[in-house]
């Protein structure tokens, strides 16, 4: 028997951190006394609506446990995307998470990163157009950033598109090369047009990996590539 997406396990073993559960914010607390610099995880979408929860994945669990040992407070949300004409009133959900996270007392609000996985990578449209000044990066592992085939968005969710009036806030961008086309053509796209409007990136590669390698393709590449993007956002909370 398959086992489902939502029990498979993280490639990565480590010792759970503190979970707190806040209406659709978990918050995944660092032993240490804040406040803290914070991550906030979104979500792959659109999802079956009888989906688990993506709190209790272990593929997100496992990125909040990563970071809340490494001294970050790790919020992952919770949105629902039944079609596409839900994504505005996703992005307008997730960006008051978003604030509700900054407002925690143990949460540093002028350092944190917004890390988007999947499908959730058209919210980085938003971010990448107008970055606040409190937004210390932006990375995006195995994004969606151009709809898929077939697909009728607003412009708004157009991350490409967003480069041209960015600001420039540093990028970390993950490329699972054994990906599906739709996502590959998209970072192929992504690319080059960050780097022609000089936005900092650095980019990770994990060319045996597979859309959402974390669960799917254990082994040392898969180790390294989360290590490496764990550090790439470490390192942008932590500059001064």
């Amino acid at each position: 028997m398959t086992t489902p997406v939502a029990q498979r396990p993280f490639v990565l073993s480590i010792p759970a951190a503190p979970v707190e559960r806040h209406g659709n914010v978990d918050l995944h607390l660092p032993t240490d006394a804040g406040p803290a610099p914070a991550v906030v995880v979104v979500h792959g979408a659109p999802l079956p609506p009888d989906a688990p929860d993506p709190r209790d994945w272990l593929l997100y669990r496992g990125y909040g446990t990563l970071l809340a040992a490494s001294g970050v407070v790790t919020a992952l949300v919770s949105y629902q995307v039944s079609d596409l004409s839900a994504l505005p009133a996703a992005a307008d959900d997730i960006a008051a998470m978003v604030e509700q996270v900054r407002a925690d007392p143990r949460v540093d609000p002028e350092r944190v990163v917004l890390w988007f996985f999947s499908g959730g990578g058209l919210f980085a449209a938003d971010w990448l157009r107008v970055p606040p000044p409190w937004l210390r990066g932006i990375a995006l592992t195995y994004p969606l950033l151009i709809p898929f085939p077939g697909w009728e968005v607003d412009a708004r969710f157009l991350p490409v598109e967003a480069l041209s009036s960015g600001t420039g806030v540093p990028l970390v961008l993950t490329r699972a090369g054994q990906d599906i086309p739709p996502v590959l053509a998209g970072i192929d796209a992504f690319l080059p047009a960050a780097t022609a409007q000089g936005w900092p990136m650095q980019v990770i590669e994990v060319p045996d990996g597979q859309h959402s390698f974390e669960i799917l393709n254990h082994g040392p590449q898969s180790e390294a590539a989360v290590l490496a993007a764990r550090d790439a956002v470490v390192k942008l909370l932590s500059a001064t």
